[in-house]
């Protein structure tokens, strides 16, 4: 299974020693040498470990209230009954019952003499139940499996039997002994140092998406613009030379046509179906990155990812999509041939409308590269939206399907209706790129464009008389959403605009209100729908 370039700070099931209550004396060498219990077992009699004089030294180490729950938790787990009789026999102020209940805990461990546990070897591996992991990888073949487990099942870098990933909230990571500090510094051990370079929870989440994506690693960062950035930053040098697509994310594009060329870097902007555009730009330029979304925003254009792909590395460029629209269970962008991956989480990856964030994978050697930038120039994912993006993956695979559904029957009713000018969703006949979303995507996604027949007043007056859909930016979350891209997006573009070529982009030039009759985009819609269904 693919996992992120993190390191995990240990395997799960890590025997802990606990705070000493009473001063008792510590528990024995096997148990306080950091062991963990791994698949690699050693065939051990649990009567020699669970001995009276290991046990001796284990009693001391709980309250008494804690009696309990340890004595109830014990008789579910049958094997260790004698250990909670020890121990509630321990506190006991009669000695003589003490006595009495150390026996009978010996008596069954002689018992339970045949029965073999797996005890710590003191290897460090990160793998829980390693001789178990392929037998329990072979359900992880199906999206909607590896969205619910993924990253979590086979074992992860936090220390609990709890089925939920813990949250851990720190900013910092402590080592006992300088000598830890040094063996991590020069990676002889695993573990965490600042907040901002990892985090247990988000390892988890990284993983997941790493897993679903078919990639060797993914790096999460605190919004989807954050994750283009950095990449853009990490991967094309100063003086370098860029290619992009005409219709794209509008403040992607603000941010390669206005702030990359500070840096001496030039950009190509074509039309994402336009090969031969791309072909002279490789030709000409010395490339070093081709990046574009797919599907495109706002008009959902298609790029035929394999083809540019193989153009691009033969003239040694790298090639990262904006999966966003497809997600990852509608388009694996990888295994298509792109070099990168990426998406804004906030969307359908997390689904609900209530957190930001943005990831790239692909390449432990790529990810890496831009993880490093990450590191420094912060833009970190906080913990507990980690979590609720990892709660949120666990329903992908039943929210995307619901809106893909309901995107197609919505696209092919617009389409027919005599008020809709035109319908861009890449699932009708009629997209220009069709046949490359048949061909790449097993989905087409939940987001619907369409114009209406009639003026900016006209679009107005159709937004406004829909009932489901809220009036919002954003997509793919539950809650269906309507989105004028003239008024919500680009209400501010003309300061924009006038740092861009409007002849060469006329999809852009769409965004000015000046003059209704002649800006298309002030009569285009996004439908962006959720798993609330239309009838």
């Amino acid at each position: 299974m693919a996992v992120s370039s993190c390191p995990r700070v240990s395997a799960a099931f890590e025997c802990r020693s606990e705070p000493d209550f009473c001063g008792g004396p510590h528990r024995p060498e096997a148990f306080a040498s950091g062991g963990r219990f791994s698949g690699k077992a050693s065939s051990v009699p649990s009567h020699q470990i669970f001995g009276a004089s290991a046990l001796s030294s284990l009693i001391f180490r709980f309250p008494p209230n804690f009696v309990r729950q340890l004595s109830t938790k014990a008789r579910r787990n049958c094997s260790n009954i004698g250990v909670a009789q020890v121990v509630a026999a321990s506190w006991s102020a009669d000695s003589a019952a003490a006595a009495a209940a150390s026996a009978s805990a010996a008596a069954a461990a002689s018992v339970e003499a045949s029965v073999e546990v797996s005890v710590v070897e003191s290897s460090g591996s990160d793998v829980q139940y390693e001789d178990l992991a392929d037998e329990k990888a072979s359900f992880l073949g199906f999206d909607g499996t590896l969205t619910i487990h993924a990253g979590e099942r086979l074992g992860r870098g936090i220390v609990t039997d709890a089925i939920t990933t813990p949250v851990v909230n720190t900013s910092a990571y402590f080592f006992k002994k300088t000598a830890e500090l040094i063996d991590f510094k020069e990676k002889r051990r695993a573990s965490f140092e600042y907040g901002r370079y990892g985090n247990p929870t988000t390892v988890v989440l990284e993983e997941k998406i790493s897993a679903l994506e078919g990639a060797e690693s993914t790096v999460i960062m605190a919004s989807g613009m954050c994750a283009s950035t950095v990449m853009l930053l990490a991967l094309v040098p100063p003086g370098g030379h860029m290619v992009t697509t005409t219709d794209c994310y509008r403040r992607t594009r603000i941010f390669i046509e206005t702030f990359l060329p500070k840096l001496g870097v030039e950009v190509t902007v074509i039309d994402p179906a336009d090969t031969e555009a791309l072909k002279s730009a490789l030709d000409k330029n010395n490339v070093t990155l081709f990046f574009t979304e797919s599907p495109t925003n706002p008009f959902l254009r298609c790029v035929d990812i394999e083809l540019v792909s193989e153009l691009c590395h033969r003239k040694g460029a790298l090639v990262c999509i904006d999966s966003t629209f497809a997600t990852p269970l509608n388009q694996k962008t990888l295994s298509l041939g792109a070099d990168l991956v990426l998406h804004s989480a906030t969307k359908y990856i997390a689904g609900h409308n209530d957190v930001i964030a943005g990831c790239i994978s692909g390449s432990e050697k790529l990810v890496s590269t831009i993880r490093n930038l990450h590191h420094v120039l912060g833009g970190v994912l906080n913990p507990n939206a980690a979590y609720l993006i990892i709660r949120g993956m666990k329903t992908l695979h039943l929210r995307v399907q619901q809106q893909n559904s309901t995107a197609l029957r919505m696209a092919k009713i617009l389409e027919a209706h005599p008020k809709v000018k035109c319908v861009y969703y890449p699932g009708l006949p009629s997209h220009p790129e069709h046949h490359i979303a048949k061909r790449q995507m097993t989905g087409f996604g939940g987001v619907v464009s369409f114009e209406v027949d009639g003026d900016l007043t006209t679009t107005i007056k159709f937004v406004d008389a829909l009932k489901i859909p809220y009036i919002a930016p954003s997509f793919g979350g539950c809650e269906s959403i309507v989105d004028q891209p003239a008024i919500m997006s680009y209400w501010y573009s003309p300061s924009f605009l006038s740092c861009s070529s409007i002849n060469e982009y006329p999809c852009l030039a769409l965004v000015s209100l000046n003059n209704h009759k002649t800006c298309t985009l002030g009569f285009t819609l996004s439908l962006l729908l959720g798993s609330d269904s239309f009838n």
